[in-house]
């Protein structure tokens, strides 16, 4: 894991617990530890659990853009239900680092 998440990982439960996020987890290159052009953007893991689709949108957007801000670069933010792909599942499964767990 990147040091800079470690680092960080104060600011990021507090980010979760403001947007009440059930779960995140850090996956792909960053969480593999890998810096540099490979680590650009960083990517995310969210459970937003059981909020109405309003609080859903604005949760997810806002915490988007506060990771975005946090980490001053590119952030994406993945939710469980919307990866389809096995390939991409694999490597999200390989790869995850839970951060916070409510």
């Amino acid at each position: 894991m990147l040091k800079e998440i470690e680092q960080r990982k104060s600011e990021i439960q507090a980010l979760c617990r403001r947007f009440r996020v059930r779960r995140l987890d850090l996956f792909g290159s960053a969480a593999a530890g890998a810096d540099g052009p490979r680590a650009n953007d960083l990517d995310f893991l969210v459970d937003l659990g059981d909020l109405s689709p309003k609080e859903y949108a604005e949760a997810y957007f806002a915490l988007r853009e506060a990771l975005e801000q946090l980490f001053a670069r590119p952030v994406d933010l993945v939710t469980a239900p919307s990866v389809r792909n096995p390939f991409f599942k694999q490597r999200l499964e390989q790869t995850r680092s839970m951060l916070y767990a409510a």
